[in-house]
């Protein structure tokens, strides 16, 4: 899986664009810079948004091309991100956060319900997480996302693996895409702002 998302980002084209999540983007806009933490970023698009607002952004994703790729862009905008490789199961840092972000971050069950789990002791409390995935209605639509509906998710699956948080938000709803190349359309999705209590 590595060497394809590695051989994935291995062009010059953003293939999610430069452009950062929408729904990241709106929820941040709103909150006081601090400390953000980035899992499977890829190309660093919402790194570097969120880097641009003044936080002090921590990413990590597993593929190399995509960290070169975040990094070449943060370079280009004079920005400074720390940039990790790393999978899901085995992140690991001494940082605190103040916002997790996981946008579009495909696992299965196995890896979901422990990584998921494991966000919680990363943040600070009262801090947030932003979350949007896929949901399972998307295996319909050709806007994006996996063909695979293990790893799309159900909002009880979302509700479950936060029930340790103040659920602020959390909705299945359409959404138009447009995010590069591979992201453009009608998508479902699953949205979630839970608060560490």
């Amino acid at each position: 899986m590595k060497e394809a998302w590695d051989k994935r980002y291995n062009s010059n084209e953003y293939i999610y664009g430069l452009k950062p999540n929408q729904f990241l983007s709106t929820n941040i806009n709103t909150l006081k810079p601090g400390k953000i933490l980035l899992p499977g970023d890829g190309e660093g698009r919402n790194s570097i948004y969120a880097a641009k607002l003044g936080w002090e952004v921590t990413a990590f994703d597993y593929s190399n091309s995509g960290k070169e790729k975040a990094l070449k862009l943060a370079e280009s905008y004079n920005l400074e991100i720390n940039y990790e490789i790393s999978d899901v199961n085995n992140f690991q840092t001494k940082k605190s956060f103040d916002v997790i972000s996981i946008v579009f971050l495909h696992l299965t069950k196995e890896t979901r319900i422990p990584f998921h789990k494991n966000l919680y002791k990363f943040l600070n409390p009262g801090g947030k997480v932003i979350l949007e995935c896929f949901s399972k209605s998307q295996i319909k639509n050709n806007s994006g996302g996996p063909k695979n509906l293990d790893l799309l998710y159900s909002i009880e699956d979302i509700k479950t693996d936060f029930s340790e948080y103040q659920i602020e938000l959390l909705e299945e709803t359409q959404v138009n895409l447009d995010e590069g190349p591979l992201h453009q359309g009608i998508a479902n999705v699953i949205r979630l702002i839970a608060r560490k209590i």
